[in-house]
């Protein structure tokens, strides 16, 4: 019986490739998720703070936001409790740096931030303010308002007039509305953005659950917003996006684009979405850029233009 001869060999069809670093990233990222998942129950609570009287604050006015009274309304925290208010203002040191205020990401608490808190605890930063808002909370534009309550008490508290603001994907969306729409940049002296939609992403799970996350796609209405002029914006941005950010697509979409802006825009590696809060090198970073004066000097993290870019990892 003659035998058939044997068949080719079939080509090998081309299967899906991780490189190293989206490996080491996924890796590290689910690291995080882990951890954080571990100390989110004891950021549930809202930060301690003691009761003062009701603050006054002057009339805010001008092309980045309405006049909002004498007097500011009592603010509520994440569980709806009043948050509370300081009239005696703190006397401040010669070197005393603005008041730090963290603002985490989307279903997410105050606990996002334990790292860099500890970072900036040990570099000088003597008022660090974390806060929550609700994961049920539906608006934007109401979070934001809100924002601009604690930042009136945290002023008043502390005797500062302006506060540098830390915010990480949604939480940096929040701070920017109100500092671009509602006059914040007459408080906010730097916002740092890491991982933050400014021009929105087309990952938005529960889209159609959450109303605030189809405010962070692309082409809604809170993001046009933030496409309008802002001439005489006096808040410097600078905002951290990494190339390997599964949360932002187009990964672009986490930098600050807008000619009125006077912002840096900082290229991150070898992490994903939930490492940049964590993430030693961009803690450095993040140092840098609260530490940079207001002018004087031309360095890549203290000025720049909406343009601007630099590397951290």
């Amino acid at each position: 019986m003659k035998l058939l001869p044997p068949l080719p060999p079939l080509p090998r069809l081309p299967g899906p490739r991780m490189s190293s670093a989206l490996l080491g990233a996924t890796a590290l990222e689910l690291a995080v998720l882990v951890g954080h998942l571990i100390a989110y129950p004891f950021g549930l609570t809202p930060e301690r703070r003691p009761p003062h009287p009701r603050p006054t604050r002057p009339a805010r006015t001008g092309a980045h936001g309405p006049d909002r009274g004498e007097t500011a309304p009592r603010a509520t925290t994440a569980g709806g409790e009043a948050a509370p208010h300081a009239a005696t203002a703190l006397p401040l040191a010669a070197d005393d740096a603005p008041p730090v205020v963290l603002l985490h990401g989307f279903i997410d608490n105050r606990s996002a931030f334990v790292v860099l808190r500890r970072a900036l605890t040990r570099h000088g930063h003597r008022h660090l303010e974390s806060l929550n808002y609700s994961p049920l909370t539906r608006d934007i534009r109401a979070a934001a308002d809100l924002l601009g309550l604690h930042v009136e008490e945290i002023c008043a508290r502390t005797g500062h007039s302006r506060v540098d603001i830390v915010g990480h994907s949604l939480g940096g969306l929040i701070a920017r509305y109100y500092v671009q729409r509602l006059g914040g940049d007459r408080r906010v002296r730097t916002l740092v953005t890491l991982g933050t939609p400014h021009g929105g992403t087309a990952v938005a799970p529960g889209a159609g659950i959450h109303p605030i996350v189809r405010q962070m796609r692309g082409g809604s209405s809170v993001i046009e917003e933030l496409r309008t002029p802002a001439p005489g914006c006096r808040t410097r941005f600078v905002s951290f996006w990494s190339e390997l950010d599964q949360v932002m697509v187009p990964v672009e979409t986490a930098c600050v684009d807008h000619p009125d802006l006077d912002a840096v825009n900082v290229r991150v590696t070898g992490i994903g979405h939930l490492a940049l809060p964590v993430h030693p090198t961009v803690a450095a970073a993040i140092l840098e850029a609260l530490d940079a004066p207001e002018a004087g000097e031309d360095t890549a993290t203290a000025t720049g233009s909406s343009t601007g870019a630099t590397s951290a990892a």
